[in-house]
């Protein structure tokens, strides 16, 4: 029945109509007929726990717009580790149970409330408001929950460009004023954040001193940052070593999504006065900064996170805006390259969640389009 609710594109009931009065009609017809809901697919959790063990696919009917609602079709959202915490419990921001997850993703309008100015049916737009519950196939949001964005961006661009990117760019630009030249060192250089900032950091001409975990495929996994711009690419053990070979001035920034040992090895390289932010635990391990470098050495240790950033502003709401224009402008312009993605339909989020669990390199997305591209 999910299946085949997705290929029609919804069930529309009537309004006074009883279920036994539904009929499939195409999203623009519901528009046009006044229909009031429209029955879609959500992820849904009614307590915490494992992904797989908690998750259940859901038909959800959905509630009449309001003056300031859109119905949008959730064209596909990622799999983030944010994403997963929610469901554990473990992120700051939880919602309400019974719950969708999913902070990201790339939609289509299809209706919109008597009273919205910011979009109109068919515009492609992005959550910038966090907790959207994107892992659905369709919803009714606030408009100012949603930004318009160009359609002819790359779903794999599009579907994940609220979270890694403006998280590459605060990251670089809002501690510590780098110029050309000047050298950045961060570990978990394999991620997203961590291609996106090399990406950036090339750009404006700042060498990037990248620590990887010691693998197998560590060659290849070198051509590939080198690819994207990297100065060097080492690993904790060799990381002193190497920056010395290198000839490059040290770090006055240093970059940690890892904690750990490699929060350490980042922060054993910077120059004294240098400033180390961390933004991740990817290891699940303390902090583990030698005293001796903030008594003698003077580093300053800093926290980022990207949705109480913009909770702290005063002007949180354009300034989500101006950076999705920024991202925006920087993969039109392919200083930002989309990175690799695996898509998966809804129906298959366990697959997906088992493959999000494997695979570091691309983003995982949950789909709700047929075929390998979403509709124009």
């Amino acid at each position: 029945m999910l299946s085949a609710l997705a290929r029609a594109g919804g069930l529309a009931l009537a309004r006074g109509a009883g279920p036994s009065a539904a009929c499939w009609l195409a999203p623009a017809v519901l528009a046009a007929r006044g229909y009031a809901t429209q029955i879609g697919r959500s992820l849904m959790f009614s307590e915490h726990g494992v992904p797989e063990k908690v998750l259940r696919l859901e038909a959800e009917q959905l509630p009449a717009l309001g003056d300031h609602d859109v119905l949008i079709n959730v064209l596909a959202a990622p799999i983030n580790p944010s994403d997963i915490n929610t469901i554990e419990g473990k992120y700051p921001i939880r919602p309400e149970l019974p719950g969708v997850p999913g902070h990201e993703g790339v939609g289509v309008v299809e209706a919109v409330g008597p009273k919205v100015t910011r979009m109109r049916p068919g515009d492609r737009v992005v959550p910038i408001e966090h907790g959207q519950g994107t892992w659905r196939s369709h919803g009714v949001f606030n408009e100012q929950h949603w930004y318009k964005i160009p359609k002819d961006l790359p779903i794999a661009a599009a579907a994940t460009m609220v979270v890694n990117p403006p998280t590459a760019v605060r990251l670089l630009e809002e501690f510590v004023q780098l110029e050309a030249g000047d050298t950045l060192v961060q570990n978990g250089a394999t991620s997203n954040v961590g291609r996106y900032i090399i990406q950036l950091a090339k750009s404006k001409g700042i060498n990037t001193v990248n620590i990887i975990r010691d693998r197998p495929d560590r060659a290849e996994v070198e051509a590939e940052l080198r690819d994207l711009g990297a100065t060097v690419v080492t690993t904790p053990a060799e990381v002193k070593s190497a920056l010395k070979g290198s000839g490059l001035a040290k770090p006055k920034l240093a970059l940690d999504c890892v904690s750990g040992e490699a929060a350490a090895a980042c922060a054993k390289v910077l120059v004294n006065g240098g400033t180390m932010v961390t933004y991740g635990a990817m290891s699940q391990q303390p902090l583990t900064v030698p005293p001796g470098l903030l008594i003698f050495n003077d580093i300053r240790l800093r926290g980022f996170w990207l949705t109480g950033g913009y909770a702290k502003m005063k002007d949180g709401w354009r300034a989500k805006e101006d950076l999705v224009d920024r991202v925006v402008a920087l993969f039109r312009t392919k200083v930002f390259r989309p990175g690799g993605v695996a898509a998966f339909p809804l129906e298959q989020w366990e697959d997906a969640m088992k493959q999000a669990r494997a695979d570091f390199r691309d983003k995982i997305l949950l789909k709700s389009y047929d075929g390998d591209r979403p509709p124009s």
